[in-house]
């Protein structure tokens, strides 16, 4: 084993102990659960200085390829499984045939405002010249600190809020570290966490988000390098947070100044809740996302980041080697629907509109004694006996909706499926007894695949 080691090294820097071994650990000559060689017997090998070969060690230990376990020694980690598809797939895992799907968390199509007008207004302007402008256009920054929810020290836009938490994520946690999310909290974000290798810790969740109690007892177990919010319409219960709220929450944060908040404010213009966010308490630790997606449109793929200027800077500093910016030119179609009054004007419809789809069903529901949630945002969620039994039952009505399992983080005993209630438009009190049936709770519901429904629903 220490031949194998040092026979692969060609370089004797730490950097090139720590490449010769991740190669011998990724063509799997150094299979998982090898116990590798002391520092000092490779050292003495190499001919080089312990410190070297432990810094190596380190490094490797960061990118989860080794694993130190005390006195007994260091070895090869078993990597984990990936499990991107197994979350994200499971909410919508192929295209639905039937007639009403419910399960997407997608907005309206006819509550988008109109592009066509405005990529006209803008189309035909030279917006850069040189790769080497800045990544926001300068009308758009200053629209953007108008409506931030704290002053940042500065401000980048990305592709979209999931691609703002991938980057924010890429450069502040690495294999191994606790991170603290909301229990249920969003599938892809797992799915992400999961890909870096972070050891995801679920804090419980009430009406109005994470709990600070909850939020107490997790800092002072895992110490963790991050915890990630989403302010309002949280997916998938709907929660928004408020003012209060958000106060307490920074107070706990508050005696952990090694862990990053990170607000992902998804919803953004839709949300019936007024923006919030802890950076007005703890703005040196603070990074809020704010994404466009459902309010003007996901072809738009931009989402502002806004916070710590070191890190911010980092983002985009990293971003130059792929992508570089965000298209000016959608940057200038965005400036121009935060500002032109009619636009604004149908983004208040579609507020609107979605307050009032959500507290339909809602009521329906309840009165025929479900227990759901749907407080803002576009999605409810709903209580049900047994989620597979509820998904068959919905299915023989030809509804789609989302399993709830795949939002948990860990099983909370209570079964529960996402309705994305922002595409109900009409018949909130046929599709409620479909869904109090499927859920176990109408009278006479069973929760078991039924009959056609006679108002349509097959």
């Amino acid at each position: 084993m220490l031949s194998l080691i040092t026979k692969a090294v060609d370089d004797r820097s730490a950097r090139g102990i720590a490449a010769a071994v991740s190669r011998l650990v990724t063509t799997g000559d150094l299979p998982a659960g090898t116990r590798l060689p002391t520092v000092r017997a490779v050292a003495r090998e190499l001919g080089i200085s312990p410190t070297t070969v432990s810094e190596a060690w380190r490094s490797l230990a960061r990118a989860g390829a080794i694993q130190t376990r005390g006195r007994s020694g260091t070895f090869v980690r078993t990597p984990a499984v990936p499990r991107q598809r197994l979350r994200f797939a499971a909410v919508t895992p192929r295209p639905t045939t039937l007639p009403r799907d419910f399960s997407t968390g997608v907005p309206d199509h006819d509550l988008l405002p109109d592009l066509a007008a405005l990529l006209g207004r803008v189309g035909d302007s030279r917006l850069t010249t040189s790769y080497l402008d800045e990544p926001v256009l300068p009308a758009l920054e200053e629209v953007l600190r108008a409506r931030w929810p704290f002053p940042p020290d500065r401000l980048t836009v990305v592709d979209g809020a999931l691609d703002a938490l991938d980057r924010i994520t890429s450069a502040t946690v690495r294999f191994g570290d606790h991170v603290l999310v909301e229990d249920p909290a969003f599938p892809p974000m797992l799915d992400l966490l999961d890909a870096v290798g972070a050891t995801v810790v679920g804090v419980p969740v009430d009406g109005q988000g994470m709990r600070p109690d909850a939020l107490r007892a997790a800092l002072t177990a895992h110490s963790p390098v991050a915890v990630f919010l989403q302010p309002r319409a949280h997916n998938p219960t709907g929660a928004s947070m408020g003012a209060a709220r958000a106060a307490e929450l920074a107070e706990v944060l508050r005696g952990h100044p090694g862990t990053l908040v990170i607000e992902d404010d998804h919803a953004g213009d839709i949300a019936t809740a007024p923006p919030v966010s802890l950076g007005l308490r703890l703005p040196e630790r603070t990074v809020h996302v704010l994404s466009f997606s459902k309010s003007h449109g996901p072809d738009l793929r931009l989402a502002a980041i806004g916070g710590p200027g070191d890190l911010i800077t980092l983002i985009t500093d990293r971003r130059l080697l792929g992508p570089g910016w965000s298209s000016r030119l959608l940057q200038a179609v965005l400036v121009e629907l935060l500002t032109d009054p009619a636009t604004v004007e149908r983004i208040s419809f579609a507020r609107t509109s979605y307050e009032h789809r959500r507290s339909s069903l809602l009521t329906a529901l309840s009165a025929r004694g479900a227990r759901a949630s749907a407080d803002d945002g576009i999605n409810l969620w709903l209580e049900v006996a047994n989620q597979q039994v509820a998904l068959l039952s919905l299915a023989a009505h030809g509804i789609a909706v989302a399993p709830g399992a795949p939002f948990e983080v860990s099983p909370s005993g209570t079964d529960h499926l996402r309705i994305t209630v922002g595409l109900v438009r009409d018949g909130f009190d046929e599709l409620a007894q479909v869904l109090a049936e499927a859920a176990g709770t109408a009278e006479g519901g069973s929760g078991r695949r039924g009959d056609g429904h006679p108002r349509g629903w097959r």
